[in-house]
């Protein structure tokens, strides 16, 4: 019923994807878009068709040894990082999963090369890696804070792309999604934070202050698209103001990549006509010791 009901809808791969041959203009993109969904039920119901497609393609990436998935979720504060891996990754199977989250550089992480803390957490074959803020904080904090001039992030762009590749040659699959809320959403999201006692953990002094550098950021943001959207580890923008939609659209792109990997369980590395006869020998002996 539901795979009938998904059927010839709109592929978000395309939509969503930042083509680096066009100049991403965020403000152009509506972070209020909800496609056809005027109802919040439906989409819910087509979001739990792609989980489950979600979960089954996890279950052939951990059997089948030979891939793995690497997903970077990026956005201004209060854009739903968490809520995403709440409602879209929780389909996952934990023991092949690992979620991280990349908060301010330790000391001695800032004493190597930026990339050096975020490496080994790449996922090995069989894997899905979760990145909550990733390695493309250092050109977007650092350039908004003036901590690295251009040439250094224009520097740090190469050098991702270059990272990337090297884990796309050894069969990660990458996807990137910038989760694009409004100004006026943040804000009704922070005063969400401090209505809520069980959201007052989330609120930060840093708020606010960070808040004040909003085209900043988003400057920041459509330059490091622009820089590393490759057809090896795109960029999508997810309107995210619906939770609700971003969720569809997330789950949707994640499920339909890994199933475009064309992944099947192994083949079985005993005979298995063998087993049987152990198992039905196994078996009469159990009966015999009964009677």
């Amino acid at each position: 019923m539901i795979a009938e009901a998904v059927t010839g809808i709109m592929d978000y791969r395309k939509k969503f994807f930042v083509d680096p041959a066009e100049a991403l203009q965020l403000r152009k993109l509506d972070p209020g878009y909800k496609g056809d969904h005027e109802e919040e039920e439906a989409a819910k119901e087509e979001t739990e068709h792609y989980r489950a497609k979600l979960g089954h393609q996890q279950a052939l990436l951990y059997a089948e040894r030979k891939h793995s998935v690497l997903v970077v979720l990026q956005a201004l504060d209060a854009g739903g990082k968490d809520g995403t891996v709440n409602h879209v990754f929780s389909a996952l199977n934990p023991q092949g999963t690992t979620v991280v989250g990349f908060k301010q550089p330790s000391p001695a992480e800032l004493a190597h090369d930026f990339l050096w803390r975020v490496h080994p957490h790449a996922p090995g074959r069989g894997e899905v890696a979760i990145f909550n803020r990733s390695h493309y904080e250092d050109v977007l904090v650092t350039r908004v804070h003036k901590l690295i001039d251009k040439a250094a992030w224009t520097a740090r762009y190469k050098r991702i792309r270059e990272f990337e590749a090297g884990l796309a040659d050894n069969g990660t699959t990458i996807l990137k999604f910038f989760l694009h809320i409004s100004k006026e959403e943040q804000l009704a999201r922070f005063a969400e934070r401090l209505e809520d006692p069980k959201r007052n953990w989330k609120i930060s002094e840093s708020d606010y202050t960070e808040r004040a550098l909003w085209d900043d950021y988003i400057a920041a943001f459509e330059d490091a698209m622009n820089a590393t959207s490759t057809s090896e580890a795109p960029w999508y923008v997810i309107p995210s103001n619906h939770k609700w939609f971003r969720n569809l659209a997330v789950s949707q792109i994640m499920a339909d990549t890994m199933e475009s990997l064309g992944m099947a369980f192994p083949k079985p590395s005993v005979d298995l006509d063998e087993i049987r006869r152990k198992y039905h020998v196994a078996v009469e002996q159990e009966h015999g010791h009964k009677r």
